[in-house]
């Protein structure tokens, strides 16, 4: 599989290619085609009226249920004419991509607006579950270019915008400052894991605290946020679409993090939410969201320090990922209800709302023009999670684009982190289900 193409183009192909069946998952909503109607067709929007009433799911990323209340009160203020129902659809992203796809099964019960994940929302489009949103776009005068084009762009294929991005991260490292300060250490995050494997017996013992580290929960982004640990050793997941995940290079970045649980014993790994955990005092440091910044400052007792992302023996910068999600206008719905949708979508991004939903939860701000003075001069720890934009890597093919990959890299996780299983073997295991689901499910799609 020497085959090698970028993001962008992948997803370019796999709107211009034959039928989504091709795209069906290990797990996770189908790509089967459903109810949706047209996708690849502008819809005009000319004489339609919006809709009174519409419901907005949301997992409320980074516990940001208050500021999307919040902003929806203001939307109403404005918009006295449309009411908008804010719908608790899941508790993650995987919770949501469920129901929705349940509710086009049912062919009822659909949102109007939805909130869709890095790895989930492409299944929508090959679904023809969401519109594309130019029309709309073009309509209500939203202005892409104030967006910032890593983010906008993520959401761009086949020569159209699907989405805009909302809830928009990267992976920080958080880390207990009073404990730092105990330890002797310096006031900053790591430059390396090797030198944070030689701070973890100063924390623990300095601490009294069990654990120094607490790697993320596997169930919830272990392919997310373990692709730091495999860049800094110089391995990968996959190089283009050949899967790496068992060379050399990513056995060892992942042996290390196993002798991190069990050999030398000063990491645990998270039941639930590593960020919890953190904030109540349970290991000196971890790796989670910038959305979970705002929730970890105000429940930690401690003082909270956070900085970039670790690098490896190979590779020192460069290792962090971009994740997150963006908000996109389902097919099944009403032309009435996708025009109240865009009114709203372009309310909740419009500059001043941005700012204040990072502030509520640390997010990035998604607007180039969202005026963060006030919210940095309160909480300068979202500097920190900006400034990492700049030095952030695209994921991995594998973990991206590979229905159902997401679920087997948290698995193989689980096995090596969890279960002590041998590393290099799991690893290999691995290798065949994600060729597995390349050679049955992704390379069909793909031109040379």
């Amino acid at each position: 599989m020497t085959f090698t193409l970028d993001r962008r183009f992948f997803l370019t192909l796999a709107g211009a290619g034959t039928g989504a069946a091709a795209l069906a998952a290990c797990g996770g909503p189908s790509t089967t085609p459903g109810a949706a109607t047209a996708t690849a067709a502008d819809i005009d929007f000319s004489g339609v009226k919006p809709a009174a009433s519409i419901d907005f799911w949301s997992n409320h990323p980074g516990k940001s249920q208050d500021v999307e209340k919040s902003i929806i009160e203001k939307f109403h203020a404005k918009y006295p004419d449309i009411k908008v129902n804010l719908v608790t659809a899941g508790a993650n992203y995987e919770e949501i991509a469920q129901k929705f796809q349940t509710a086009q099964a049912a062919k009822s019960g659909l949102p109007s607006l939805v909130v869709l994940s890095d790895v989930w929302w492409f299944r929508y489009y090959l679904n023809e579950s969401i519109i594309s949103i130019d029309s709309l776009v073009k309509q209500l005068d939203i202005n892409l270019a104030d967006f910032r084009t890593s983010l906008v762009d993520d959401y761009k294929y086949a020569g159209k915008q699907w989405a805009l991005p909302y809830g928009r991260s990267t992976p920080l490292f958080y880390y207990n400052k009073d404990h730092f300060a105990a330890a002797g250490l310096p006031d900053r995050a790591p430059a390396t894991w090797q030198e944070f494997a030689g701070w973890a017996p100063k924390l623990k013992a300095a601490s009294g605290t069990q654990y120094a580290f607490m790697h993320p929960a596997l169930a919830g982004y272990a392919g997310w946020t373990l692709q730091n640990n495999l860049w800094g050793e110089g391995g990968s997941w996959s190089k283009g679409w050949d899967i790496t995940c068992d060379s050399a290079e990513s056995v060892a970045a992942l042996q290390a993090a196993q002798d991190s649980v069990y050999k030398d014993a000063w990491a645990g790994v998270s039941s639930k939410e590593s960020a919890d955990d953190f904030a109540a005092g349970l290991a000196s440091a971890t790796l989670s969201s910038t959305g979970s910044l705002i929730g970890i400052l105000k429940s930690a007792k401690f003082n909270v320090g956070v900085g970039f992302l670790p690098g490896g023996s190979k590779e020192k910068t460069g290792v962090c990922p971009t994740g997150g999600a963006g908000l996109g206008i389902p097919s099944g719905v009403t032309k009435e209800e996708q025009l109240a949708a865009a009114m709203f979508l372009q309310f909740m991004t419009e500059p001043e709302n941005t700012a204040a939903f990072s502030a509520a939860t640390g997010y990035m701000p998604t607007r180039t023009s969202a005026d963060m003075t006030t919210v940095l001069a309160q909480t300068p720890q979202i500097k920190i999670a900006m400034d990492q934009l700049a030095v952030t890597r695209v994921q991995d093919n594998a973990r991206a684009f590979l229905p159902g990959a997401d679920q087997e890299m948290a698995k193989a996780a689980a096995k090596i982190l969890t279960q002590q299983g041998d590393v290099k073997a799991t690893m290999t295991e691995l290798k065949a289900t994600l060729e597995g689901i390349y050679t049955k499910d992704v390379k069909p799609k793909l031109k040379a």
